[in-house]
């Protein structure tokens, strides 16, 4: 038992001694030449203009939202292909009540007119 954590203990050191070194090393390597320019919120070599801040629509956010939703839903549909021999008619019903169940949350956001762009 203890040699186990004698183990864990080596793998925290080399972790840590690690850490300090990458964090040491690129302090050491990295070119630094601190400007006024690069002090500026957005550095990409022009002026900033118009203020910082950017009001968005909330249809843009809802849109957004739609797609992580449904980008959500083709992780899940791997799986699900990957096992279909395996567990058969079972998995087929579940597949089909987890699509009906996005189509319908589909077609309410495309009543409620969030996939259109105005």
């Amino acid at each position: 038992m203890s040699l186990d954590y004698l183990i864990l203990g080596g793998f925290v050191v080399i972790g840590f001694v690690f850490y300090v070194a990458t964090v040491t090393a690129s302090n050491l390597l990295s070119p630094t030449a601190p400007s006024r320019e690069k002090g500026v919120t957005y550095e990409c070599g022009s002026r900033p203009i118009g203020p910082p801040w950017v009001q968005f629509r909330v249809g843009y956010y809802v849109y957004a939202l739609l797609f992580v939703v449904f980008d959500i839903e083709t992780v899940f549909l791997y799986p699900w292909a990957v096992t279909f021999n395996r567990f058969g008619l079972f998995i087929l019903v579940e597949m089909v009540l987890f699509m009906a169940i996005l189509v319908l949350g589909l077609l309410y956001a495309w009543k409620e007119g969030a996939l259109t762009w105005r």
